[in-house]
Protein backbone atom coordinates (compact mmCIF):
# COMPACT_ATOMS: atom_id res chain seq x y z
CA UNK A 1 0.00 0.00 0.00
CA UNK A 2 1.20 3.25 -0.75
CA UNK A 3 2.15 5.89 2.45
CA UNK A 4 3.14 9.38 1.92
CA UNK A 5 4.07 12.33 4.29
CA UNK A 6 3.64 15.59 3.44
CA UNK A 7 6.63 16.62 1.37
CA UNK A 8 7.27 13.37 -0.17
CA UNK A 9 7.09 13.74 -4.28
CA UNK A 10 4.58 12.32 -6.29
CA UNK A 11 5.68 10.48 -9.56
CA UNK A 12 3.22 9.75 -12.25
CA UNK A 13 4.56 7.77 -15.18
CA UNK A 14 3.08 8.31 -18.59
CA UNK A 15 0.72 5.71 -20.02
CA UNK A 16 1.73 5.72 -23.68
CA UNK A 17 5.32 6.72 -24.91
CA UNK A 18 3.79 10.06 -25.70
CA UNK A 19 2.89 11.10 -22.10
CA UNK A 20 5.50 12.66 -20.03
CA UNK A 21 5.83 12.22 -16.38
CA UNK A 22 3.91 14.41 -14.07
CA UNK A 23 5.84 15.38 -10.76
CA UNK A 24 4.40 16.78 -8.12
CA UNK A 25 5.31 17.53 -4.53
CA UNK A 26 2.47 16.33 -1.51
CA UNK A 27 0.97 19.26 0.25
CA UNK A 28 -1.64 17.73 2.56
CA UNK A 29 -2.44 13.83 3.45
CA UNK A 30 -5.76 13.54 4.19
CA UNK A 31 -5.52 10.00 5.95
CA UNK A 32 -3.30 9.86 9.62
CA UNK A 33 -1.69 6.57 8.39
CA UNK A 34 -0.09 8.24 4.98
CA UNK A 35 -2.73 6.26 3.08
CA UNK A 36 -4.39 8.67 -0.62
CA UNK A 37 -6.25 10.34 -1.02
CA UNK A 38 -3.04 12.99 -1.28
CA UNK A 39 -2.80 16.58 -2.15
CA UNK A 40 -0.62 17.50 -4.63
CA UNK A 41 1.17 20.68 -6.12
CA UNK A 42 2.26 20.08 -10.05
CA UNK A 43 5.33 21.53 -10.97
CA UNK A 44 4.59 21.36 -14.52
CA UNK A 45 1.05 23.23 -14.23
CA UNK A 46 1.87 25.24 -10.67
CA UNK A 47 -1.97 23.86 -9.74
CA UNK A 48 -3.04 21.79 -7.36
CA UNK A 49 -5.20 18.64 -7.30
CA UNK A 50 -6.58 16.22 -4.76
CA UNK A 51 -5.34 12.88 -6.25
CA UNK A 52 -6.11 9.14 -5.61
CA UNK A 53 -3.19 7.53 -7.39
CA UNK A 54 -3.12 4.61 -9.47
CA UNK A 55 -0.90 1.56 -10.56
CA UNK A 56 1.24 4.19 -12.69
CA UNK A 57 2.38 6.05 -9.62
CA UNK A 58 5.16 6.25 -7.29
CA UNK A 59 6.06 8.44 -4.06
CA UNK A 60 9.32 9.22 -3.26
CA UNK A 61 10.24 9.58 0.06
CA UNK A 62 12.08 13.08 1.06
CA UNK A 63 14.20 11.61 3.54
CA UNK A 64 14.74 8.37 1.22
Amino acid sequence: MMKAVVGDKLVIEGRHESDPRRIGVITEVEHTDGSPPYMVHWFDSEHDTLVFPGPDARVEHVNA
